[in-house]
């Protein structure tokens, strides 16, 4: 299928990305979807103290559902998508391990969610337990957890269909050796996150027949050494259009924009954390022959 992205950049907060070829094979009527990603949001369940400090009064889970909320109410096709970190923080997990953050973003009706390295600190057992109790996949391509309590509970990816628009979703978490105690991971193995992506953005594509294909990043978005990041995975990269990222606390005022191995642009997107952004992206796609286009804001809460 004929992929290719381009940016014309607007005002800060927003952008317009366009996909000339992205949906050639679907039906002429105009089809849109509404991503909207959260990343690092660390316990933070309450807002920022209101103390004058910079974030302060800002945030906070009721916040972010009400806003979740209303865009679901305007818009008819919404995928909520989150790139790990969800625990680690705040008293809130000291105090409940994760599971009010699960049921919070079963609650907003997440529909994916990646493993970030914080979301290891009760240990690889609880991290199981507490996901019995969430709503939504948790998914990773690039760890082997067999044998392990998550085997049966971590999918490497999950296919969703918005009016017929058929959006393959995946996740690729950190290096753990050295980041988090071996005791808190177990046996979980890391795996080369570029090659595992590609083969399972490939699959998404090719055999699944995804039109639009994430990636739900835990890996950082760029480093000084030669340290896999989201911007080292786009350039590697052949099949994957987003990379919706995290850990690395990146505010990015705009969707940034990466060749691939083919030159083709693949669009990258992080939200800070602690629930300050709410990342937004609305894609529209057209019929054969038309350009679809992607319009990108990320949303104060």
């Amino acid at each position: 299928m004929n992929r290719r992205f381009f940016i014309r950049r607007a005002a800060v907060g927003g952008g317009l990305l366009l996909l000339p070829g992205l949906a050639t094979a679907l039906p002429r009527r105009d089809r849109r979807i509404t991503i909207l990603h959260t990343n690092d949001w660390h316990s933070r369940i309450d807002p920022f103290p209101d103390d004058g400090t910079r974030n302060a009064n800002q945030g906070g889970a009721v916040r972010r559902a009400a806003l979740i909320r209303r865009i679901r109410g305007a818009e008819p096709n919404v995928l909520l998508l989150d790139s790990g970190d969800v625990f680690q923080g705040t008293a809130y997990f000291n105090f409940f391990l994760g599971e009010l953050e699960m049921k919070l973003m079963s609650q907003m009706g997440y529909d994916a969610c990646t493993i970030g390295n914080h979301d290891f600190d009760g240990g690889i057992e609880n991290l199981a337990t507490q996901l019995k109790k969430a709503s939504f996949p948790m998914l990773n391509a690039n760890y082997d957890l067999s044998g392990t309590p998550l085997s049966d509970l971590v999918a490497p990816y999950r296919v969703f269909d918005k009016d017929g628009i058929r959006v393959g979703v995946f996740g690729l978490g950190i290096e753990l050796e050295g980041l988090v105690p071996s005791e808190l991971y177990g046996s979980t193995t890391y795996q080369d996150p570029i090659a595992r992506g590609n083969e399972t953005a490939l699959h998404l594509r090719q055999r699944l027949k995804c039109d639009l294909v994430i990636c739900l990043s835990h890996l950082g978005y760029r480093y000084r050494d030669e340290k896999v990041s989201d911007v080292t995975l786009a350039a590697a990269s052949r099949h994957i259009d987003l990379i919706l990222g995290g850990h690395t606390h990146t505010f990015l005022d705009e969707p940034v924009e990466v060749p691939n191995a083919a030159g083709e642009p693949v669009v990258i997107n992080q939200v800070g954390f602690a629930g300050l952004r709410l990342g937004r992206l609305d894609i529209t796609f057209g019929g054969p022959g038309d350009r679809g286009c992607v319009s990108c804001s990320n949303l104060r809460v």
